[in-house]
């Protein structure tokens, strides 16, 4: 399963800032997805790793 921040409605957001100012803290909405993860060769491992680092991110080889 991986899970990412959600995209959110207009609405939604407005009712989540109606509860953080109630509850007086910040709230983070997550949407999380089942996902089987490929089983990469060393090589595609290291090229993907490689541009990881690049870019500052974390990127996760799935099955299509």
């Amino acid at each position: 399963m991986i899970c990412s921040l959600s995209k959110l409605s207009d609405n939604d957001l407005k009712e989540i800032n109606q509860l953080e100012t109630e509850i007086k803290a910040p709230l983070l909405a997550f949407s999380c997805h089942e996902v089987s993860s490929a089983i990469l060769t060393d090589d595609a491992l290291v090229k993907v790793e490689s541009l990881e680092e690049k870019l500052g991110i974390s990127l996760l080889a799935v099955n299509p």
